[in-house]
């Protein structure tokens, strides 16, 4: 059992120097935070401009650094928690703004940019995350094999998505339309009760499992010296509540410009949902893997990558579904066949990638390549439960899409 002390671990001289010391740290030292100023922006075109595209791209833009603020502010509160409830903090905080994004979407009944953003995430991280990672670590240590932890690429909860999907299409359910919403809710509970039993494996009865290895293939002992806090225990949790509650605020308006972004850019929903939303509010986690890679650390790197993709499919998009009961919307586990399929064949692409436990910049390029055909579909692919202005261009697209159930 861990006990929490706030004189522990010692205090550096940047958190002591109080509310300046803290606005220092979390809002100009990093450069990232450069960007914060394009969020105020996106809220003022809104009401001054209405123009939705521009709306869009600078609400994404500013919920970037937020992102990496928040994730910032939860590692430093970990500091004082020890590690099982700080693994708890970064499990639940480490997809918040996906989280945040996705509720607001379900309380405008957007299922389908919470099933495709979410489905995205998984995507980005899988291939292009990864891949970019594999990349740059392979130019970059080209004379040696980079090694990590099999045990980190275990990939996990992705086949919860299958079986909805599957019984929709073959319409196989005992009351249609019902039948696949009580599986999607029960099977997101079961999803949610394993996820926590992974969160105890992983922190608590069989951590040493997850510790890296090195080049002979050893399991490596933890340091137990830790990088001393730069913020007090109640500056975090404050900072924590403040940057949460502005992605909020800038995750509305995001939301509320998707629809009109895509017909001002001339862009599908689904391609904005699938590809633009995943990278560029993950861009601050997707450079930390890199620079982890480069570093050739790449167990930190699978963590990020393979572990962010473990909590979205197992917690965030459960999660959702339960919200969405909660709030009377019909969210499902059924992304349809098209997303469906993409995902499975993702996930035997990376597996395939990281069963030998070694990782060079050939495996990085090709998922890179795996993520833009991806992307391209995404571009070309129309979805079925939209209401597409191409369908009135291309009858023949229009009477494929009328032959797929809603």
């Amino acid at each position: 059992m861990h006990t929490f002390e706030l004189s522990q671990p010692p205090i550096p001289k940047q958190a002591r120097n109080g509310l300046l010391g803290s606005l220092y740290v979390v809002l100009f030292k990093a450069k990232i935070n450069l960007l914060l100023p394009f969020g105020p922006m996106a809220i003022l075109l809104h009401y001054l401009t209405r123009k939705h595209g521009w709306v869009f791209v600078l609400s994404l833009i500013g919920i970037t650094p937020l992102a990496e603020r928040l994730g910032y502010a939860t590692e430093q509160l970990a500091h004082f928690t020890g590690p099982t409830v700080g693994g708890l903090l970064n499990a639940t905080f480490g997809n918040a703004t996906e989280m945040i994004i996705s509720i607001y979407a379900l309380k405008k009944g957007m299922i389908r940019v919470v099933q495709q953003s979410l489905l995205g995430s998984i995507l980005s991280n899988m291939l292009l995350v990864l891949g970019c990672a594999f990349f740059a670590g392979g130019i970059v240590h080209y004379r040696k094999v980079q090694v990590f932890n099999k045990v980190m690429a275990t990939i996990d909860g992705c086949h919860g998505f299958n079986v909805p999907a599957v019984l929709h299409f073959t319409r196989s359910e005992v009351q249609y339309g019902k039948s696949e919403i009580s599986l999607s809710r029960f099977s997101s509970c079961i999803m949610l009760i394993a996820y926590a039993s992974y969160l105890l494996f992983q922190l608590k009865s069989h951590h040493s499992l997850y510790n890296p290895i090195n080049d002979e293939g050893l399991n490596e002992s933890v340091s137990d010296e830790d990088e001393e806090p730069e913020i007090s225990q109640w500056e975090a949790i404050i900072w924590l509540a403040v940057l949460t509650a502005w992605v909020s605020i800038l995750s509305g308006y995001l939301v509320d410009a998707i629809q009109g972004a895509s017909d001002s850019m001339n862009l599908p929903v689904a391609f904005i949902s699938v590809i633009l939303l995943p990278i560029v509010g993950n861009a601050a986690e997707h450079a930390s893997a890199i620079m982890f890679a480069m570093k050739d650390k790449l167990d930190i790197t699978l963590g990020v990558a393979i572990g962010s993709s473990t909590q979205i499919s197992m917690f965030v998009i459960p999660f959702c579904v339960v919200v969405g009961w909660i709030m009377g919307k019909q969210m499902d586990l059924n992304f349809q066949l098209f997303e469906t399929a993409t995902l499975f064949i993702t996930v035997l692409v990376v597996a395939f990638m990281l069963q030998e436990g070694t990782a060079n910049y050939f495996k990085g390029l090709m998922l890179i390549l795996c993520y833009l055909i991806v992307a391209a579909s995404f571009f070309v692919h129309i979805d079925p439960s939209s209401k597409s202005p191409f369908l009135v261009f291309f009858p023949t697209l229009n009477q494929r899409a009328e032959i797929i159930p809603i």
